[in-house]
């Protein structure tokens, strides 16, 4: 399937690349910690994959992302203890 334009269920967060070396190597780890936060929200959305680029993570969700799933997400991003939380932005929908 083919879409114009990019996708509203990705959410990009802007890191520096230590960072988003330090966090995609327990990327699995964390999709599941993401989506128990979510699901402990009582929210319909989760998070399907993980994926990375030079300069931001995308987090590609189910559904689309409202602000208390964004919220949620940064949370846990900024909580991970091998997140330098200075070099991390909040998330945005592109």
């Amino acid at each position: 399937m083919t879409t114009k334009g990019p996708s509203r269920k990705q959410i990009i967060i802007l890191m520096s690349n230590d960072n988003i070396l330090k966090f995609m190597k327990e990327s699995l780890f964390h999709i599941a910690n993401i989506n128990q936060a979510l699901k402990n929200a009582k929210l319909e959305i989760l998070v399907d994959f993980i994926c990375s680029d030079m300069a931001s993570i995308t987090v590609v969700t189910n559904k689309i992302a409202i602000q208390s799933d964004l919220y949620i997400i940064e949370n846990y991003i900024k909580k991970v203890d091998n997140t330098d939380i200075i070099n991390v932005d909040t998330p945005g929908l592109p």
